[in-house]
């Protein structure tokens, strides 16, 4: 009874036009990753190679185990940003399998700058420790960084979670009993000097990688000090003369090697706090995702065909089907996981409101991880949602949502509206991880209806003489911001969320994710399901 049937028409010309539009999307950003993973700097990976170092995705390749799935995070952190220099805001991070153990590794690329933290790469290095110890998972740190960008000083170094953040929170993760490793390959030096220098252990390769808080050039200018990189900083030196390192290693191979061998070794039990059950694919192919999803928000289509591609064998048990029905919640599993999910059917009603707070408190008392499929254009509003209690109940969403114990998780699939955003469990609410899709977009409003709220608001200002020439600019320039600045691209350049990910991958994504959530002991507080 709880199997979804799909009344899907493969057939239809609406379908065809979504599959060509979506398609075209995907290219666009197989294009934009291929360019940040590659594009740009041969000259740079050649005297790289030359030195006998790998690139920081192939470190990450050789580390994890053979055949298991890397989850990168915001790979197009930067995109279009800094003259479109700073790919992948010159870092890799993601969660990794190592001998068994899911993985948090965080990877310096000297290749984009010499591996300097940009205001972009400080925030996604500290999202991957967040993950970290959100999931209480060890952290490791393959080091080849020249520290901070000195250009952007202001925006790296000062502040609460700037630079300094990075080594607050190794601090406190390893004082959690969460291991921190750390393999340096090249330059660790000023403030990247304390990644290895915090970690419980260090691996270091001989004549590439060194550590020191000044470089030869600051000795020399402040304490007028003629000495070289290796004597003052190098991996010989700091195994066997100042103990920085625990571990040499000849090449880059060997101390990735050496690094599973600890791993192995960390005496981390590998528990499961879910009932899972054995994995079954659903009943209708991902790809035809493509042709569901509307290329214009304001075509409807039923959230639920999303979701009879993603869950197993398209079981979905729906909670209250015949009531709140701009909400859709119900439980299921992806890939044996159990699932409790919420997706949009239109805008949020209070009845949808009120039902998403009694499902959210459900999938509490079960320890059922939530999932957040966002398309969505806000709260009703006008007379009759306002008189009807809209902004009270709504509140009940954002408030059982922000209070869940459960892990969350977001995807936004199409468009993310003002407080939609924010009871669909937007950036501003935590989610354990958030990812979109090439077609989303998270604005405040639509760009139609910011642009006439702009448009009022100057026709009716005692401040400014409005003319039709002078209306007619502000509604291009007004247009022209919203469609700049909710662009995914833009969203996903800025880290607002982990990544942009392609509509059939969701389902391998989510599976990682909820298998990570699995080994996360539940709240034991009490949870109580209030009927509203």
């Amino acid at each position: 009874m709880s199997k979804i049937v799909s009344k899907v028409n493969k057939n239809s010309e609406s379908y065809q036009e979504n599959a060509e539009y979506h398609s075209g999307l995907i290219d666009t950003l197989r294009g934009r990753i291929h360019e940040a993973v590659h594009g740009g700097r041969d000259h740079i990976i050649e005297r790289h190679r030359k030195r006998g170092k790998l690139l920081p995705r192939e470190r990450v390749d050789l580390l994890v185990d053979p055949c298991t799935p890397f989850l990168e995070f915001s790979s197009l952190a930067a995109y279009d940003q800094y003259g479109g220099r700073v790919h992948s805001a010159g870092i890799v991070t993601g969660i990794g399998v190592i001998h068994g153990a899911h993985c948090v590794i965080v990877a310096n690329d000297s290749t984009i700058k010499g591996g300097a933290y940009y205001p972009e790469t400080v925030k996604k290095h500290i999202r991957a420790q967040e993950i970290a110890e959100q999931n209480q998972l060890p952290c490791i740190y393959l080091v080849d960084c020249g520290g901070a960008y000195l250009h952007e000083w202001d925006r790296v170094f000062p502040d609460r979670d700037h630079f300094g953040n990075i080594f607050f929170r190794q601090c406190n993760m390893s004082a959690q009993g969460l291991p921190q490793l750390a393999a340096v390959f090249g330059v660790s030096t000023a403030g990247a000097a304390y990644i290895p220098a915090l970690s419980d252990e260090v691996i270091m390769v001989r004549g590439n990688a060194t550590v020191h808080l000044g470089g030869p050039s600051i000795v020399k200018v402040a304490i007028n000090e003629d000495i070289g990189p290796e004597e003052l900083g190098g991996a010989e030196m700091h195994t066997t003369v100042s103990g920085v390192s625990d571990y040499l290693a000849e090449t880059e191979q060997e101390a990735i090697a050496r690094m599973r061998d600890i791993v192995s070794k960390l005496n981390r039990p590998q528990v499961t706090y879910q009932r899972v059950l054995k994995p079954q694919q659903p009943l209708y192919p991902m790809e035809e995702i493509k042709g569901i999803v509307s290329k214009d928000f304001s075509q409807p289509y039923d959230i639920r065909e999303v979701i009879a591609r993603l869950v197993d064998a398209s079981d979905f048990q729906e909670f209250k089907a015949q009531w709140g029905t701009s909400l859709i919640c119900g439980t299921a599993h992806i890939e044996g996981y159990p699932v409790g999910i919420l997706g949009n059917n239109g805008p949020l009603f209070s009845d949808a409101s009120v039902k998403g707070a009694h499902f959210i408190e459900l999938c509490n008392q079960r320890n059922i991880p939530l999932l957040f499929l966002q398309n969505v254009p806000g709260f009703m509003v006008g007379k009759a949602a306002e008189q009807g209690g809209i902004a009270k109940h709504s509140a009940k969403l954002v408030y059982a949502m922000s209070c869940s114990k459960v892990p969350r998780f977001t995807v936004v699939v199409g468009g993310s509206y003002g407080a939609g955003n924010y009871g669909m469990c937007g950036r501003g609410f935590r989610p354990n991880m958030m990812f979109a899709w090439p077609n989303s977009v998270v604005a405040t409003m639509s760009p139609d209806i910011g642009t006439n709220v702009v448009l009022e608001l100057a026709k009716t200002s005692i401040s400014k003489k409005s003319t039709p020439e002078s209306l007619a600019q502000l509604e291009k320039e007004t247009r022209e911001l919203y469609a700049d600045k909710s662009d995914p691209y833009f969203a996903t350049s800025r880290i607002w969320d982990d990544g942009i990910i392609e509509p059939e991958q969701t389902r391998d994504v989510l599976a990682l994710c909820l298998s990570v959530a699995a080994t996360n002991a539940p709240d034991e507080g009490s949870s109580y399901v209030y009927r509203m």
